[in-house]
């Protein structure tokens, strides 16, 4: 076989499949670095400057600016922040480099007069890497991070800001667990930290080789095994080869990870890094806070498209443009239920809608929209949101009907104000076949007077008659005239507000073992009722 699986860790007593997340791990963005170097056009100093700045307001408290040995454009940025004074004092920048003196040295050049800063020390670890690559032991690999400890201590001994370091394993998944442990060991102990002092040591999915359980064994295995561990804080950086970063993250946490590198969107090599928007928007779905700033969702990403040059796919979770829309009638039908049902500063429940798409910048324009897969809940729906209409619940699927028979024809998703025309079109103030006109109502003594020409068919009939109420002595005068129905259903309410309100009402009739639905618009509620009955008259004779 060329392929073979991935070898389970020996941990039988597993504990992390017990454990829930409940607080928000330290978030480190690595757009401006390893999001950086996977873009066909990397990012000059202006877009980086801007997408630091779309961090910072975030609320990251760790980015890595980059890789100031690597390009002068990456030195040159680092140098600008610095200099212009952009890094808030509760802010650290992480600095990437390897394990060698010329690099380490340029980065202390770099990084001169910051505040607070992370060494990123790295050097290559795997199997494959250094039987392939460096062709060296295990014993010169350890040498080699051991080495570039040794240069930083050198590097940095009169620095005066606040320096802390970081190490990773690279390609940790692809690395001997006992032998990650021996060479994080070797390193920490070198280091020498402080007390209190924590050691970020970072165990990369550089390469996603495994599923996340099996990623969440090996975090939980080094966290019992590495021997400085209280003065360690464990972090992760998983990419998305097998298209579970964001499950191997949220594992690695409930095994005991404190950090979490990644990017806005996923942006990385080959399938990307983990997405800390999603991350963060999957605590947050749970109650938890991230401590990060997601409520301008589609301001964030305008800012990131334009940086890196790459569009957001419409299905990527949270922000994709289709994310929060339904199609199905089935689905219109739920959200519609749940929407009506959903309270101010109450649980969010409402089926299909995993987040409330207010919390994160969006309003409700697109939840529903209207193709050949929907249905009458979506219908009403969109003519409540956008425009008022309360559809009673026996005519919803009348309408739906007739909306459907328009996407059916146009075989694509109707606008809403296509929506509106069907819908008025069809059931508002119908009169082309049943009419009243110049109609007096009086009322008196609890009766209701009506005099009026009733229209059929193009004859007049002028007609009066005392009842009970109006809609009862046009229905008394209507069966005199042949047309003989039963009133099922009526409701009303305001459309609008103030000076410009004005009355719907609705009517279901039974006519011939039929039943149809009119609606009424008017400024009076009374003749709103009127028409509405009109309408429902006509639609009964509508072949």
């Amino acid at each position: 076989m060329k392929y073979q699986p991935y070898p389970k860790v020996n941990l039988k007593d597993r504990t992390w499949p017990d454990n829930e997340i409940t607080k928000p791990p330290i978030w480190c963005s690595v757009d401006l670095r390893d999001g950086n170097q996977a873009l066909v056009k990397p990012m000059d100093i202006d877009e980086k400057l801007k997408l630091f700045k779309l961090l910072v307001d975030i609320g990251f408290k760790e980015i890595e600016i980059g890789f100031p040995s690597a390009s002068e454009t990456e030195f040159e940025f680092t140098r600008k922040i610095i200099e212009d004074g952009l890094i808030p004092d509760d802010v650290s920048i992480q600095v990437l480099t390897q394990a060698r003196e010329h690099l380490i040295a340029k980065t202390a050049l770099a990084v001169k007069g910051a505040k607070n800063v992370i060494l990123h020390l790295y050097n290559s670890t795997s199997v494959a890497q250094r039987k392939i690559v460096f062709k060296k032991t295990k014993e010169e690999i350890i040498e080699l991070a051991l080495n570039g400890v040794r240069i930083v201590k050198e590097e940095f001994k009169n620095y005066e800001g606040n320096l802390r370091l970081e190490y990773s394993p690279e390609s940790f998944t692809g690395t001997e667990l006992e032998f990650s442990c021996d060479i994080c060991d070797a390193v920490v102990g070198a280091w020498n930290p402080k007390k209190d002092e924590k050691v970020i040591i970072n165990l990369p999915a550089t390469v996603e080789l495994s599923t996340p359980n099996i990623y969440a064994d090996q975090v939980e295995w080094m966290i019992r095994n590495l021997k400085h561990i209280n003065n360690i804080y464990i972090s992760v950086h998983n990419h998305n080869d097998r298209g579970t970063a964001v499950a191997s993250s949220e594992l690695a946490l409930m095994a005991g990870a404190h950090r979490i590198e990644g990017t806005l969107f996923g942006n990385g090599e080959r399938t990307g890094n983990v997405d800390i928007v999603t991350l963060a928007l999957n605590m947050f779905t749970q109650g938890i806070d991230p401590k990060l700033k997601f409520n301008n969702l589609d301001e964030i990403r305008k800012v990131v498209e334009d940086v890196t040059d790459i569009k957001t796919h419409l299905r990527h979770p949270y922000v994709g443009d289709m994310v929060y829309t339904a199609f199905s009638g089935s689905h219109q039908d739920a959200i519609k239920k749940g929407m009506d049902l959903q309270g101010v500063d109450t649980i969010w429940e409402v089926p299909y809608l995993p987040i409330d798409p207010s919390d994160v910048g969006r309003d409700y324009e697109a939840i529903i929209m209207i193709n050949s897969q929907s249905g009458k809940g979506g219908v009403s729906y969109i003519l409540k949101s956008k425009y008022g209409y309360k559809i009673p619940k026996g005519m919803q699927a009348y309408v739906g009907i007739e909306v459907q028979k328009i996407s059916d024809k146009s075989n694509r998703v109707l606008q809403n104000s296509e929506i509106l025309k069907s819908f008025e079109s069809h059931f508002v103030n119908r009169n082309e076949i049943v009419n009243i006109k110049n109609i007096t109502l009086k009322s008196e003594k609890g009766k209701v007077s009506v005099k009026a020409d009733f229209i059929i068919d193009g004859k007049t009939y002028h007609k009066e008659l005392d009842s009970s109420g109006a809609i009862e002595a046009i229905s008394e005068i209507f069966k005199e005239l042949g047309i003989d129905f039963k009133v099922l259903e009526y409701s009303e309410h305001s459309l609008g507000s103030g000076a410009e309100a004005k009355a719907a009402a609705y009517f279901g009739i039974k006519k011939d073992n039929k039943i149809y639905y009119g609606v009424g618009i008017d400024d009076n509620i009374t003749h709103s009722s009127i028409k509405g009955l009109i309408s429902a008259i006509n639609l009964s004779y509508k072949k």
